[in-house]
């Protein structure tokens, strides 16, 4: 349900930026599902800059939902072998992230997960879940094959190339944005193109 058990009607809520695209779609998505099922959990992937940290904000500003980051479990070094980084989509710890939040939401009761930060190269700490009713994943590769068939709404939220570029510029300075161009931003993309990411989501929106 909503906040404070209002009724959600769709065309009000609008977008984190005025310039971005109308989500109700996604709102009259979501509240039929909440509806319909006593848990619900959906996944927002897309392109590194195309807004989806933006939308899952958002999202709890609206429900009051648990969010998770994709980007919590960025593949350790040890794991980052060369058959792993062959595969699409293989640059996150996808078993780990099953075992963590898709397990224990599915267990309908409290539990942990670990948070990576990969600029420390290490966990940093855990952070304590209690389930409810809406549950949102956000970040690339959050429908990676191993985890898609859990989700009941995938949103692919896309960016064209130069829109993205200069976004990363914006909020992660020059170095950063030196690494997406060059590293990140390619792998990420042969997952989209390789596994078809879009053409299996239920929503796509272009920001």
């Amino acid at each position: 349900m909503t906040k404070n058990n209002a009724q959600h009607i769709p065309e009000k809520p609008k977008s984190p930026d005025s310039c971005r695209p109308d989500f109700s779609p996604l709102f009259r998505q979501i509240d039929a599902l909440l509806a319909a099922k006593a848990q619900v959990l959906v996944a927002i992937d897309g392109n590194s800059g195309a807004g989806k940290t933006a939308l899952a904000e958002h999202l709890t500003q609206v429900y009051d939902c648990n969010v998770f980051h994709m980007d919590d479990f960025f593949l350790p070094p040890e794991l980052k072998s060369m058959d792993r980084l062959n595969e699409p989509g293989g640059n996150v710890d996808y078993h780990r992230f099953k075992e963590e939040v898709i397990m224990g939401l599915l267990r309908h009761r409290p539990f942990q997960y670990r948070v990576y930060d990969c600029r420390r190269q290490a966990f940093t700490h855990e952070v304590a879940v209690t389930p409810k009713p809406l549950n949102i994943i956000e970040g690339v590769y959050s429908l990676q094959p191993t985890l898609i068939d859990h989700y009941d709404l995938k949103v692919f939220l896309s960016v064209g190339a130069a829109e993205q570029s200069r976004r990363i510029l914006e909020r992660n300075g020059p170095a950063l944005h030196r690494r997406f161009l060059n590293e990140w931003i390619p792998l990420e993309n042969r997952y989209f193109q390789e596994l078809a990411i879009a053409g299996k989501c239920d929503l796509v929106f272009s920001t």
